[in-house]
């Protein structure tokens, strides 16, 4: 009877301190818990010293929501109508007439624009400003900008079961990094607020800044459109190495975008975990690929040859239907 007692106990005390409470029990929570378990476990053999513990996160479709649009695009979107108060002709050239269309509702408008027209929109709307202004104008457009879907706030809409895998890492001595295509700056605003990630432990997509003097004589930088670091593909192991110095022992993306990061951390010697996310909750969340016959999308791509990829080389694919119980923190 004492012996059952003990039993009886022992189990809500056990559920309580699951550390990922929002995950299904799977693989992907075991391989999640048992990494973490084997390598900071001292006089394990896949022990990994504290100052070796880096972990790095793709954020968009990751950590956040990056349907229909990714939030950046969307805030350079949101600052054509300011450039074209302040020069009409633009109204009527493109890119700025098709952004106009797409903020009047014509949502498939958003397909006319290319590359090129996003990368001029990027350099009209993130440049030519000091980055106190810019940080300002970011804060300040996040505050107010609401998801078209859900009606929230996007800092709202970042997967609980990741921010648990965030803090699962940090109570156990990893540091955590986001490594993003999405601006650096940008990030940087809300990174420490949403995530608990501190503005230094972004590497994202970066833009040169010039050292000038103000009428008073007030030192300040402006942002100008001088790509320093294309944060994509191979631009993030590149980036890696360049602000963070050490090759992670865990990394997670979910899309091409990611895979040369999931590749250059598998790489390395001794424990490592690689994993991606696979977007196949159309009633939670959204359902793209194309692997696995999920809709095909230029956002956030997931393509059949990455999943190959993935199963070949090990890395864990965590499903968001399968493996999540729980995926907004606002949810019942």
């Amino acid at each position: 009877m004492a012996l059952a007692a003990l039993l009886a106990l022992a189990v809500p005390a056990q559920a309580q301190t699951d550390p990922l409470p929002s995950w299904n029990d799977g693989a992907a929570k075991q391989a999640i818990i048992g990494f973490v378990t084997e390598t900071t476990t001292p006089g394990s053999l896949q022990f990994v010293p504290p100052a070796e513990r880096i972990a790095t996160f793709d954020q968009d479709g990751t950590l956040w929501v990056e349907h229909p649009m990714y939030s950046q695009v969307m805030y350079i979107l949101e600052r054509v109508p300011a450039l074209v108060k302040a020069k009409p002709e633009l109204a009527k050239v493109a890119p700025y007439s098709t952004v106009l269309e797409i903020l009047r509702g014509d949502r498939a408008a958003i397909a006319k624009l290319t590359l090129p027209d996003l990368e001029k929109l990027a350099a009209a709307t993130l440049t030519g400003m000091p980055v106190d202004t810019f940080n300002a104008e970011v804060k300040k457009w996040l505050a107010e900008a609401k998801d078209p879907r859900w009606k929230k706030p996007y800092t709202e809409l970042t997967y609980l079961p990741m921010q648990e895998v965030l803090n699962y890492l940090r109570d156990n001595g990893y540091k955590t990094w986001i490594v993003t295509g999405g601006g650096q700056d940008f990030v940087r605003q809300y990174s420490e607020q949403v995530y608990g990630i501190p503005r230094e432990q972004v590497v994202g997509t970066a833009s040169g800044t010039k050292y000038g003097y103000a009428k008073d004589g007030k030192p300040f930088l402006t942002k100008e459109a001088k790509l320093l670091l294309n944060d994509n593909n191979a631009g993030k192991p590149e980036g890696i190495h360049l602000m963070v110095g050490r090759r992670p022992v865990l990394a997670v993306g979910n899309s091409t975008g990611d895979r040369q990061m999931l590749e250059y951390t598998k790489a390395g010697d001794g424990a490592r975990l690689s994993m991606i996310v696979l977007h196949d909750d159309a009633t939670r969340e959204y359902a793209y690929g194309p692997a696995q016959g999920l809709p095909a999308t230029k956002i956030g791509a997931f393509t059949q040859a990455l999943y190959d990829q993935a199963t070949k080389q090990r890395w864990t694919v965590i499903s968001m239907k399968n493996d999540w119980k729980r995926i907004f923190a606002w949810e019942p």
